[in-house]
């Protein structure tokens, strides 16, 4: 059957906060970004020359309609995008540590995308992509927790790809094994899985990145499996052997916002413009997929926010 769309993804559309300079009074200032993973990742896409689409809430407010805009002005379908005037829309403050690692305050509870509830889900709208893409902000609470497992079940029923990136964020969760227990149940139903290296430490207990990443090998039902380690590169793992490339260096970072969804989209297109039933992709194939995707990875450091500042993608 003839796909309208290449990949629909699920989950969270929300505003992130990016740290801006000091006021005049040497207050703290923001710059309202659009964001939220699963919609990053379609940014990259559709300016890729992909058809991509997304379901999911956010407020009727006007930072949700903002969002809704935005995501029109990119050609990301919105037939899936609903408003509800129940919740307003999730704002994520992000705060820069000096070893440009990230803090988060997501002002959440509830956010207008956790409210997406089972009987929302359209199958015909699900079942007119190709690929169905899903990160764990999703599973966060029971009702959206719910609708996102029946997308998933859909697309598997119908033969789709199903591709996952945990995107942990810890504070959203109530219990840490609760994250757990839903990553793992992602990771089994999955068939492209990109994770990171604090992601594969949090689900294996192993520091050291070989052995984390052949201990999550085993945890998996994906047939491709990327995991990046930041600045230092990323593995890929599809059937036996294990390839590794390097990062690019950068003289300095702006903002990593977005880095690992410019991976993930990057993982994406490749997938797409080289379908392989059997997804068996060989060492040398995955080795050019990580050293394009490493690159385009550190080009969005170099600027702040994400969603509406994709890198351009020509290989």
């Amino acid at each position: 059957m003839e796909k309208s769309l290449d990949v629909i993804a699920i989950g969270e559309l929300l505003i992130d906060m990016a740290p801006g300079e000091e006021s005049a009074q040497g207050n703290m200032t923001f710059e309202a970004c659009p964001g939220g993973a699963p919609c990053n990742v379609l940014a990259l896409l559709q300016k890729a020359g992909h058809k991509t689409g997304f379901i999911g809430k956010v407020g009727d407010d006007f930072l949700g309609h903002m969002l809704g805009e935005t995501i029109e002005s990119l050609s990301i379908d919105s037939t899936g995008l609903i408003y509800d005037d129940q919740a307003k829309t999730t704002l994520a403050f992000v705060h820069r540590k000096k070893n440009g690692d990230r803090d988060f305050s997501f002002y959440r509870k509830p956010g207008a995308d956790m409210l997406l509830r089972e009987d929302e889900i359209d199958a015909a709208y699900v079942t007119s992509a190709k690929v169905l893409h899903f990160g764990t902000l999703s599973m966060t609470s029971e009702g959206v927790r719910k609708a996102t497992q029946k997308a998933i079940a859909i697309a598997k029923e119908n033969g789709m790809l199903i591709s996952f990136d945990p995107n942990l964020r810890e504070p959203l969760w109530d219990s840490l094994d609760d994250a757990r227990e839903q990553i793992l149940w992602g990771m089994s139903q999955c068939d492209i899985l990109k994770i990171s290296d604090n992601e594969v430490e949090f689900m294996t207990g192993e520091s050291d990145v070989e052995l984390g990443f052949a201990k999550l090998r085993t945890m998996t039902s994906a047939k491709v499996i990327f995991m990046t380690l930041g600045k230092d590169g990323s593995l890929a793992c599809s059937g036996g052997n294990v390839v590794r490339a390097e990062g690019r260096p950068m003289e300095q970072v702006v903002d990593t916002t977005g880095a690992g969804d410019t991976f993930m989209a990057c993982c994406l297109h490749y997938i797409l413009n080289n379908p392989n039933e059997t997804m068996a992709y060989t060492d040398e194939q995955l080795q050019y997929l990580l050293r394009h995707a490493n690159d385009t990875a550190a080009e969005i450091t170099q600027v702040k926010g994400a969603l509406k500042v994709m890198p351009e993608v020509n290989w």
